[in-house]
């Protein structure tokens, strides 16, 4: 079965899934689960100093990072992010299987995946957006009821955004899904210096890069 992990990794690049699907590589490194660890600590980190915040692996200044969680705290979901009904929820829908990070309680219940990366400008990445998609799909299989949202939390910028199960969102997770079934062999490279800069397998891959290693925030 397909996890959620690896559909965001092939919605990101379908190569850099078929080398990290070789390896069995799905755990994130120590650094992300340190910033994932901030989603579960909102209300605390809201009234810390500007010291104690210097100490945590957050990525605005003291100052900006608070107004974010005072902007967080004025969602009608913030009761809900800060108490969630379930963590690190294990879910297992008819096509793939992955943690829900968090499950806020409501009619119906909105999953969510705390992301370690930063948010884009407006909306949420794409191979986020999948796996959203899948996490709310997986939800909707166990429950036997539609679950036509999910979140996806960036708690390193103190941002939430909502994934509405569009018909656009259901597209790219239908296409990602055929794109892994497809691969029996290494997928073409893709023309993106950007992503290949990023990717853990650009050794493997072949491709002429700039930097050494950079975490993708999957």
């Amino acid at each position: 079965m397909l996890t959620f992990s690896g559909l965001a990794r092939a919605a990101y690049c379908p190569r850099q899934y078929y080398y990290a699907n070789r390896e069995g590589a799905d755990e994130p490194p120590p650094a992300a689960r340190a910033r994932r660890d901030l989603a579960f600590r909102y209300p605390d980190l809201r009234e810390a100093s500007d010291a104690a915040l210097a100490t945590e692996p957050i990525e605005r200044s003291p100052a900006a990072y608070r107004a974010a969680l005072d902007r967080l705290a004025d969602r009608d979901d913030w009761a809900a992010l800060t108490d969630p009904t379930d963590r690190e929820r294990l879910l297992t829908g008819r096509e793939c299987r992955g943690v829900a990070h968090k499950i806020l309680p409501g009619d119906p219940p909105t999953p969510t995946f705390v992301s370690p990366g930063r948010p884009p400008e407006q909306g949420v990445w794409r191979p986020q957006r999948v796996r959203a998609v899948a996490m709310a799909k997986a939800l909707a299989w166990e429950r036997a009821e539609e679950i036509p949202a999910a979140l996806v939390e960036y708690p390193a910028h103190g941002v939430v955004r909502r994934v509405r199960l569009t018909t656009h969102n259901r597209a790219a997770y239908r296409r990602t899904i055929r794109a892994i079934r497809g691969i029996d062999g290494p997928p073409p490279r893709l023309d993106d210096e950007a992503k290949c800069d990023a990717c853990d397998y650009r050794e493997q891959c072949g491709v002429r890069t700039r930097s050494l290693r950079s975490l993708l925030g999957l």
